[in-house]
């Protein structure tokens, strides 16, 4: 079986070939410690007083940047090609395009109907 895969060019790589583009272990060890610090953030917004009437947009600004730094790093999404970025952010700008058409309907809908 090894020599079929290795006649089909399916062959291991190299180490040096298959990490060239991706980072080392300390760079995902700054960012572990920077999700730490953002969580760190939401912790601290939720308890401080007179950051309440803006605690709803700066969770979501924390999360996105979240969310940006766990699927950049730790789904490589960074350092793949740019087709495996395409296949994660359009299905995301579709189910976010979704959600918010949604969310518009039923508000509209919401003074017209008797619950």
């Amino acid at each position: 079986m090894s020599e079929n895969v290795a006649a089909a060019g399916h062959g291991h790589f190299e180490a040096d070939e298959h990490e060239a583009g991706h980072p080392g272990p300390g760079l995902y060890v700054i960012v572990a410690v920077a999700l730490v610090i953002l969580t760190l953030m939401e912790l601290t917004v939720f308890y401080v007083a007179f950051l309440q009437p803006l605690l709803v947009p700066i969770l979501i600004l924390l999360a996105i940047a979240k969310f940006l730094l766990v699927g950049g790093f730790y789904m490589h999404l960074y350092y793949d090609q740019r087709i495996f970025s395409t296949f994660f952010v359009f299905p995301l700008m579709l189910a976010c395009a979704i959600g918010a058409a949604l969310l518009m309907i039923f508000s509209a809908l919401a003074g017209r109907l008797a619950i």
